[in-house]
């Protein structure tokens, strides 16, 4: 049996608690050796096999697995974050189904979520933004046309792009091209969940700029939008003034600046 497993972003502790067990039960690990954070092969089982895909090829990895599969052996295939996200897990699952070995995926903590929570931001901001777009930058390996970041940015939705932080100025450029104005909000977020975790919030138009100050050219994530910003409208789904299907509108209610209320009441402590 084949395990696909995100291992989380950056710090071993952001792996599932699933995730954690399927992975000190291994008989073999393939783990991508250049996101992965070392300190989680700390806990594989005695005699567990190790193989960095990194230095592999898409044959030799489906080859390790089909042996293991031969002898019976679990293997864990080990992604950052989570693998759905630009982990090129598609073509090894298929590969397996061809050879009908069996296979499962554990999900876990993609780095844009990670990139949320040190920012201690939203995405989905009422007023602002309802619509969370992950892409990347073209480089080497193109996007679809359809997808060029300059037609994404028409949309001036939340934006999270992977893969990217090498074009910082392209990005810049294509973005600010395609409707984003040039006072966006921005950040930078390099090596989330790792000691030398470094976030740069900065305007769109200073995005590159502040890259290269910082010396960032890789494993770093790139956020644009207003959801950033301190503008936003209050939320309908904790209005006193809004019914739901567990509570009745109170028309009496009168909201302050912040968030309070003069006529709803707060629930006691235990």
């Amino acid at each position: 049996m084949v395990y696909f497993v995100g291992a989380g972003s950056g710090a071993p502790d952001l792996i599932t608690v699933r995730g954690q067990r399927l992975l000190s039960g291994a008989d073999v690990v393939i783990y991508a050796g250049s996101l992965v954070n070392p300190e989680l092969l700390k806990s594989v089982k005695v005699g567990c096999a190790l193989y960095d895909s990194a230095k592999m090829t898409l044959e030799q990895v489906i080859q390790t697995m089909e042996r293991a599969e031969e002898k019976n052996l679990m293997t864990v295939r080990l992604h950052t974050g989570d693998p759905s996200l630009y982990g090129a897990v598609r073509e090894q699952m298929d590969a397996l189904r061809r050879r009908q070995i069996p296979f499962a995926v554990c999900p876990g903590v993609s780095s844009f979520q990670a990139a949320a929570a040190a920012l201690q931001c939203e995405y989905t901001l009422p007023g602002v933004s309802q619509t969370v777009i992950l892409t990347r930058c073209p480089g080497r390996t193109p996007v679809p046309e359809k997808e060029s970041l300059a037609l994404l940015a028409s949309h001036r939705a939340s934006m999270v792009l992977f893969l990217s932080a090498g074009r910082t100025e392209q990005v810049m450029r294509e973005l600010i091209h395609g409707g984003y104005p040039p006072d966006t909000p921005a950040a930078i977020c390099y090596h989330l969940g790792f000691p030398d975790e470094k976030r740069i919030c900065c305007r769109l138009d200073s995005l590159s700029r502040c890259a290269q100050e910082n010396g960032i050219h890789k494993t770093a994530l790139l956020l644009v939008g207003g959801f950033l910003g301190d503008t936003y409208d209050r939320s309908k789904l904790y209005d006193p003034g809004f019914s739901t299907g567990y509570r009745s509108a109170d028309p009496a209610a009168h909201l302050h600046e912040d968030g309070g209320s003069d006529s709803t009441e707060a629930h006691p402590l235990p």
